[in-house]
């Protein structure tokens, strides 16, 4: 089965959303430093000129000049980039946390598009798609061995506008034609539910505008179920997102101290972070899942929750990705994403291109269809990937994995969401439904395993003070 996804954070990004940057936020650029750039630009110009004049086909300088910033951005490092308007506005949408669409999940397999869920209450639910439909048009296009990721953008569209899909189903002898009316769909980046009574899961996905409302309603709707005894947070996967959120999550678990502090060239970009009291809510014994998917926004979360000794993290070791990107919007409707800081944790230590190592290592049991474990990619293996000031400098890698800046989700590439809340494969032996089986999860049930011992230990260490009091 070949795997997809359209999910701009699937590039494992760590993102500040703002308008402009000030002037004073710039650094200072020296006079010789100016007078290198006008030569290198009077260079550039130079050469496209002569393109312009002399190249076998017309250039079309627009397309030309584009490249040029891309590839700029590129040889940078492997986050920074130039979004094109389509691009730009999908990372709006995916960190606003809704988007205009009919609402399933699809992925190609043998070359067949097939629906693998659609979502509840949606256009595609509505009409009755179910899965495994096979979608054989859009529109009158055939879909045969079409990119999951085209197919998303044409099941997109406007609010309000019409697709026509021509579905094939098991026991029918013809395809059927589905008329679908857009209209906007919710992303949820929260899961939840018991695997024990007491025993909570939650689950996140990525880190959007919305995740930390998301995961204070997931616990009160658990809560109302069953006090919580204990719960196991799981950002396998997990590429990131965005900054605040994965500060207001961590914040919800801690008490008090530094959750994570920026470090850019600009002072403006040294920033600190810290919990807030949250009057002994939620201090309930807790287990963090991670493994080598569990990227940026994801190990602020885990490096504060490790620091602060809140609870164990179990899994495997973490992505790496110790960087933080700002998004500048830009004439029509473009956007620049740019290396603007390192991120450290609350003991002051940088992650970037080293990950963070569980206190319980549990490697994973999923095997793809040789048998054997499937390789990742990490920051580290990123061509020009940032240096971790804490370690000695690197030698420059020339080539190797992860040499495009749209490579970086490690372990194999999930289905494509036309919903977009699965950016990156579902928790380990859960189904596409949310469902969780726990014969299925080796670490999820080492997980279960040490956040039981977790709640034995404390009931036994209240035990013995009450004794030591009686006493």
């Amino acid at each position: 089965m070949y795997r997809s996804t359209s999910s701009l954070l699937c590039q494992g990004t760590l993102t500040i959303l703002i308008c402009c940057l000030p002037m004073q936020v710039c650094a200072e650029i020296s006079q010789m430093e100016r007078q290198s750039t006008y030569q290198q630009l009077e260079t550039f110009a130079n050469v496209l000129s002569i393109l312009q004049e002399n190249y076998v086909d017309e250039i079309n300088a627009k397309k030309v000049m584009e490249g040029a910033i891309s590839g700029m951005l590129l040889s940078l490092d492997p986050h920074s980039s130039y979004l094109q308007p389509e691009d730009f506005k999908e990372l709006q949408e995916e960190t606003e946390g809704s988007f205009s669409g009919i609402g399933i999940e699809v992925v190609t397999e043998d070359g067949d598009l097939l629906v693998v869920s659609p979502i509840e209450g949606t256009p595609a639910d509505r009409v009755g798609l179910k899965a495994k439909d096979k979608i054989v048009k859009i529109d009158g296009e055939q879909t045969q061995n079409m990119n999951p990721m085209d197919a998303i953008k044409k099941l997109r569209g406007p609010q309000g506008t019409q697709i026509n899909l021509a579905i094939q189903r098991e026991g029918w002898k013809e395809p059927r034609v589905f008329t679908l009316t857009r209209e906007t769909i919710p992303l949820h980046s929260v899961k939840k539910s018991f695997l024990e009574p007491g025993l909570a899961y939650i689950r996140i996905t990525n880190f959007q505008s919305q995740t930390t409302r998301d995961v204070k309603e997931a616990l009160q709707k658990l809560q109302s179920q069953y006090p919580i005894t204990g719960l196991i947070l799981d950002l396998r996967n997990n590429p990131g997102g965005l900054l605040d959120q994965a500060v207001s999550v961590a914040d919800i678990f801690l008490d008090s101290g530094l959750v994570v502090s920026t470090k850019g060239r600009v002072k403006e970009q040294n920033m600190t972070f810290h919990a807030h009291s949250n009057g002994g809510k939620n201090l309930f014994p807790l287990v963090v899942l991670v493994n080598e998917g569990s990227a940026s926004a994801s190990e602020i979360v885990t490096g504060a929750i490790q620091d602060h000794k809140r609870g164990p993290v179990v899994g495997t070791k973490t992505f790496g990705k110790g960087s933080v990107q700002t998004i500048l919007p830009l004439p029509e409707g473009a956007g620049l994403r740019m290396t603007t800081a390192r991120y450290y944790t609350p003991s002051g230590r940088s992650i970037q291109a080293t990950g963070i190592t569980p206190d319980m290592d549990v490697a994973s049991d999923e095997k793809n269809k040789n048998g054997l474990s499937p390789v990742s990619i990490k920051e580290a293996d990123l061509k020009n990937h940032i240096s971790n000031p804490t370690l000695p400098e690197e030698p420059k890698r020339k080539s190797g994995a992860g040499n495009k800046s749209t490579v970086t989700t490690p372990r194999k590439q999930p289905e494509a969401s036309e919903k977009s809340d699965e950016p990156s494969d579902a928790a380990e032996g859960s189904s596409r439904n949310g469902e969780i089986s726990l014969d299925k999860d080796n670490q999820l049930r080492s997980a279960l395993d040490v956040l039981k011992d977790l709640i034995k230990s404390s009931g036994d260490s209240g035990k013995k003070e009450v004794s030591s009091a009686k006493e």
